[in-house]
């Protein structure tokens, strides 16, 4: 993440920003709980958002009422933590992480939103039935793998659209509404509101559109564009 977040109650920083240049200062951030691990006193939770996750500390002795909050929590509950970004120990870096080199020690949490168990684990990358990702798409859209996907696809693109706009080309959406067109499959059809018993027909391709712009002179043309086949 480049930027950092709006400014509001619960973060001022994301998770995968905290790094060892930041030791010693004060960080707000937010999230869902990833992980939480208990060793004895001291009680450490991944907090993972959009950006990335970041290990949180907490400390019985420095901050008791957190801890005791920390000592409740589960997978997927929806938290805020504020405290000081620390330096872990050499021996306790963790490479996988672009945050491994620090921890963020709480001194103030703030249950935002109770989890009920998910009804498959988010923090794994093993296979889930499609039934259930599809019935749960926001718990699945929580996964690294679904949102290394979209942010691949949002890459490719971007990518798209910089070298042709560099080229010169116009982005044009053309209509989603059209009359039917048939190809080598049926078209979806869409019963017009204000004509009963006329429809209209979701375009295969934007074939016929783009002739149109080619003769109107806009011989430099592209769009990123959703085709509709029944078949």
């Amino acid at each position: 993440m480049r930027h950092a977040p709006r400014p509001n109650g619960y973060r001022d920083t994301w998770c995968g920003q905290l790094s060892a240049d930041r030791a010693d200062t004060e960080a707000r951030v937010a999230g869902w709980v990833h992980r939480r691990r208990d060793h004895g006193g001291l009680i450490f939770i991944d907090l993972r958002d959009r950006s990335g996750i970041v290990q949180l500390v907490f400390h019985p002795e420095s901050a008791p009422a957190a801890h005791a909050k920390a000592h409740e929590l589960r997978s997927e509950d929806v938290i805020s933590a504020h405290g000081t970004v620390a330096r872990r120990e050499p021996e306790n870096v963790n490479p996988r992480l672009p945050t491994g080199e620090v921890e963020l020690a709480v001194g103030e949490l703030d249950l935002l939103a109770r989890a009920q168990t998910p009804p498959f684990p988010v923090d794994e990358d093993g296979p889930v039935e499609e039934h259930l990702r599809l019935r749960h798409r926001p718990l699945d859209l929580r996964r690294a793998p679904m949102r290394e996907a979209l942010e691949l696809r949002h890459e490719i693109v971007q990518t798209i659209r910089e070298v042709l706009n560099a080229r010169d080309f116009l982005e044009i959406e053309t209509p989603f509404l059209t009359r039917s067109t048939p190809e080598g499959a049926r078209d979806f059809l869409v019963p017009a509101r204000i004509a009963p018993g006329s429809f209209y027909a979701l375009p295969q391709s934007p074939q016929l559109f783009k002739q149109l712009l080619m003769v109107g002179g806009l011989e430099r043309y592209y769009q990123i564009v959703r085709c509709f086949r029944d078949e």
